[in-house]
């Protein structure tokens, strides 16, 4: 089963340009960077051929190494190898996997520059940083960045591209959807809170008639890729990069969610976890949203690094990191987030995945907090901030995560008032249809796509 893919587009325009630039896909493992590029060049070239650095032969791999200044005898060499015929301005070749021989991402400068063929490089992204201290990198790559399947594209893989127009033209409109259709649209979502947007397990889920078994057992064992993977880091922050990641799910079950650095070691300080989370965030396994303690001047320009979330990169693997098989089974788990009323960890849930919404839709993650002194508490509390980017116009969009249809607005109406001049839209992410309360757009979690 094939799923569409928003990123083929963006290939689709890379190659109706001139052919200046390769493409690198960056992003986490088993996201369907190699399905999407091979699919590409099946589609939109005469040939294509896939080069699988993970496991090709050291006498392809000495191609490169020995006929970059005769690209003549290079691509005979690489056609003889491969069979195939190379078509001038109508061949595509893949690397794959790209990160486990650097010299071939070395080439590209020559490659792209000889202007025959077209060139897309595929990569885990920490693995790409990790191994580049003896090669030159191409200034002739664009990069473009891979995640999992958001919401859209999980939605067309179930045949539902109606429901997902008539949810854009609800929202465009502030408009609720009509009663069935908004249950319907609920199920879908809480569906993709279940499954993810990892492919393999989106495909299983379908094939074996929306069964959820299978597909969890293809997160387990992505979970467990992900683990071995840390597990080959070699730095002295691997101890600190496992801790992490065994703890996300006890860390955004908490009511603020932020990583309290004293409370996974005693004594720790967040700057010694700075090269933790960047590896975590820059592998894509996670997703990391940073305080904005000023949002009035730009939220970039005043993150505090030293308060941070961490969200799972796929809400999929978030739910199976979360509870062990028999749980998922035993306890109902799966009927209960179905049928929205499962009160253990469904804020988590929902928050994770409204930030992994977010990121694909191209956000960077911001949350706010003000702390009250005469209280001893905090008294504003906003999950995501999200903003038009505008340097003229400068506007900040304030979010909040309610998984309950009953909840106090008061946090983001007294945020409202206190940068009101800077404010465009307010919103609450809720359970129930879409509904206005007091200037507040109150909106679904699907419709999070919207925004």
């Amino acid at each position: 089963m094939i799923l569409k893919r928003k990123i083929y587009n963006k290939l689709l325009n890379w190659k109706n340009e001139n052919g200046d630039k390769a493409i690198l896909i960056e992003g986490a493992r088993r996201i369907g960077k190699s399905t999407v590029c091979e699919e590409f060049g099946k589609n939109e070239y005469e040939t294509y051929i896939l080069i699988d650095f993970a496991k090709e032969s050291d006498e392809l791999k000495g191609y490169f190494k020995n006929y970059m200044n005769d690209l003549d005898t290079f691509f005979m060499l690489i056609s003889a190898y491969y069979g195939i015929k190379l078509k001038e301005r109508n061949t595509l070749f893949i690397f794959d996997e790209v990160q486990m021989y650097p010299q071939a991402r070395s080439a590209i400068k020559y490659l792209v520059a000889d202007k025959r063929y077209d060139y897309i490089e595929t990569g885990s992204l920490i693995s790409i940083k990790e191994n580049v201290k003896d090669i030159v990198i191409p200034s002739e790559e664009r990069h473009l960045r891979m995640n999992p399947l958001d919401f859209e594209e999980f939605a067309w893989a179930l045949g539902e591209d109606q429901l997902l127009e008539y949810i854009k033209k609800c929202f465009k409109k502030k408009e609720p959807l009509e009663r069935a259709l908004h249950n319907k649209a609920m199920l879908l979502f809480n569906q993709y809170i279940l499954i993810g947007g990892m492919p393999k397990s989106v495909v299983l889920f379908i094939e074996n008639h929306k069964d959820f078994e299978k597909s969890d057992l293809e997160k387990r064992d992505i979970l467990a890729l992900y683990r071995s993977d840390i597990m080959k880091i070699n730095a002295g922050y691997k101890s600190k990069v496992i801790a992490i990641f065994d703890q996300i799910p006890g860390l955004l079950s908490q009511h603020e969610k932020r990583v309290i650095f004293k409370d996974i070691k005693e004594g720790t300080r967040a700057d010694q976890y700075e090269e933790t989370f960047f590896w975590l965030s820059d592998s894509m396994i996670s997703n990391e949203c940073f305080l904005c303690n000023d949002p009035n001047v730009g939220l970039s320009m005043n993150e505090t690094r030293t308060y941070v979330k961490c969200y799972m990169g796929d809400t999929g693997l978030l739910l199976s990191h979360s509870f062990d098989e028999n749980e998922l089974l035993e306890e109902g788990v799966y009927n209960q987030i179905l049928g929205g009323k499962l009160s253990l960890n469904e804020g988590m849930l929902y928050e994770n995945m409204i930030a992994q919404i977010l990121v694909a839709n191209g956000h960077k993650l911001y949350f706010y907090t003000h702390y009250n002194k005469e209280k001893h508490r905090n008294d504003i509390e906003i999950d995501f901030l999200i903003s038009n980017n505008s340097k003229l116009k400068y506007k900040m969009y304030p979010i909040e995560v309610k998984s309950g249809k009953t909840y106090q607005i008061t946090s983001l109406q007294r945020f409202r008032e206190k940068y009101k001049d800077r404010i465009g839209d307010c919103y609450i992410i809720h359970p129930r249809n879409l509904l206005i309360r007091d200037d507040i757009i109150c909106i679904p979690p699907y419709m999070a796509i919207c925004l």
